[in-house]
């Protein structure tokens, strides 16, 4: 930095004035900063364009979706409460209390926020003071000292600014990276409750179906007992409720892992924590859907990306000003005296005012490379938003083809299933009969079993499918900073 021009102006505080026509060019200095200060002004922000489209490839099924009257519980970002599940309700707002990940989230919001008042700090003049006393070995000697010193660096072609804009521009993703913890974290936990649930009501089958078994393996013994079946006929019987005894042990496993996974979305050590069994509401709700266009602000990572294109923005502005002259203005007031008490009264009190405008002259190059490396930073913060929109249109539509497909299979296996058991019915009583061999029978069985439990299954995969839409369509969830702009 070569300084072109420097002011400063230093007297002591005598009883004559001094002359004002020295301090001319420093009014002058100190109106030309305040005008040029006066005229800075924030990099505008300029909203990238979104690779959007008119509708949706995959028509969700009737009544899975509802574009007029969504539930106030969508809007308030509740939309776990569109389940109806009482203990799925009271479950998620511990997400908020003991999730770990959410509490480093919201750290990261305090620190972004400290950040932007530090960056709002300098636009604002410094003020300092010192005060000291001293002690020789004379018993007269000693002395205090007084300095109280101020200064201030106007922005003059708003590279300050830029840097508030930026900053704030970083609170509001961190913001929105926050919410976007919170709807994976609350996903998570709807999709593992979901899990134990339906996994409650097979292992409930099982223990039906297992019921059977025993009995079943009971009049195999009497009917070989008796010499009516073949012993063939007893190992079937018992390879068939062995197996079913395994099957139900794999359950409970997958159960208890799914039941510690919500311990730990809640933040809660896995032993502590026990889900009861309860009724499961296999239903989805009514989803409301709007046009894509309202997926920016409904998704937090994709208004994260928005922000950080903001952020760019405002980068390219800051780097742009260090092509231009800064000014500082400074200013002091001193004080020397024999002791503390007579420092006031000293007539060797002296102020000063200072004014420095300092312009680069050669940088071989470095502002230019600046400016380039802000303007790259914003292409690519572009092109990650742009991404970010293409990402979440995908998984919308991915949930949607996934919602319709599933609402077919379903319709198929619950068919199945009742065709399946009726066929196990007939199959057994014509055993019973002697008219059939156990082989049928088992067969019979094992269709009947995998058909109710492919059904339960497929409604399981359909609930957590609803999970992924609305995830996929940001849960409810709005950016404060996207509402403002749409009501101006």
């Amino acid at each position: 930095m070569t300084t072109v021009d420097s002011l400063t102006a230093t007297m002591p505080a005598a009883r004559n004035p001094p002359p004002r026509a020295p301090l001319a060019p420093l009014a002058l200095a100190l109106a030309a900063g305040l005008l040029l200060a006066a005229c800075a002004a924030p990099a505008p922000e300029h909203a990238p364009s979104a690779p959007l489209s008119t509708g949706w490839k995959s028509a969700p099924p009737p009544g899975w979706i509802s574009t007029a009257d969504a539930p106030a519980a969508w809007q308030e970002g509740r939309w776990w409460a569109l389940f109806a599940d009482a203990p799925l309700d009271a479950l998620m707002p511990r997400v908020d209390v003991g999730n770990q990940n959410l509490a480093q989230a919201v750290a990261n919001v305090a620190q972004a926020q400290a950040l932007l008042r530090q960056a709002e700090s300098q636009l604002g003049p410094t003020l300092g003071a010192q005060l000291g006393a001293q002690r020789s070995g004379d018993p007269a000697g000693g002395a205090a000292n007084l300095g109280l010193t101020a200064s201030w660096a106007p922005d003059l072609w708003g590279r300050l600014a830029a840097g508030v804009q930026a900053q704030g521009a970083r609170v509001q993703a961190s913001q929105a990276d926050l919410a976007a913890a919170r709807l994976a974290a609350q996903g998570s936990l709807a999709s593992a409750y979901f899990r134990v649930r339906e996994a409650d009501v097979e292992l409930q089958l099982l223990d039906e179906i297992i019921t059977g078994y025993r009995r079943a393996v009971g009049i195999t013994q009497n009917r070989y007992d008796a010499g009516v079946a073949a012993h063939t006929d007893l190992l079937q019987a018992r390879s068939t409720l062995e197996n079913a005894l395994g099957s139900r042990a794999a359950l409970q496993a997958s159960r208890d892992t799914s039941e510690q996974a919500i311990a730990l979305l809640i933040g809660e050590p896995p032993a502590q924590f026990t889900l009861a069994r309860a009724p499961w509401q296999a239903t989805v709700p009514a989803l409301p859907l709007d046009m894509p266009s309202e997926l920016l602000l409904r998704r937090p990572d994709v208004a994260s990306s928005e922000r950080a294109v903001v952020a760019a923005n405002a980068n390219i502005g800051a780097a742009r000003a260090a092509y231009f002259p800064s000014l500082n203005l400074t200013a002091g007031l001193g004080g020397k005296a024999g002791s503390l008490a007579t420092l006031a009264s000293a007539p060797t009190l002296a102020w000063s005012l200072g004014a420095a405008l300092a312009q680069t002259l050669l940088d071989n190059g470095a502002r230019d490379a600046a400016v380039e490396q802000a303007r790259a930073a914003h292409q690519a913060a572009t092109a990650s938003y742009r991404q970010s929109v293409l990402t979440a249109l995908g998984q919308v539509e991915s949930q949607l083809t996934a919602m319709a497909a599933l609402a077919t299979q379903i319709e198929h296996a619950h068919a199945a299933a009742l065709a399946a058991h009726g066929a196990e019915q007939r199959i057994l009583n014509s055993y019973q009969a002697g008219l059939s061999a156990y082989t049928d029978v088992v067969t019979a069985q094992a269709n009947a079993l995998g058909a109710r439990r492919s059904e339960l299954q497929l409604q399981l995969q359909r609930q957590q499918a609803a999970v992924g839409l609305i995830q996929a369509l940001g849960g409810g969830w709005q950016a404060p900073w996207g509402e403002a702009a749409a009501s101006s």
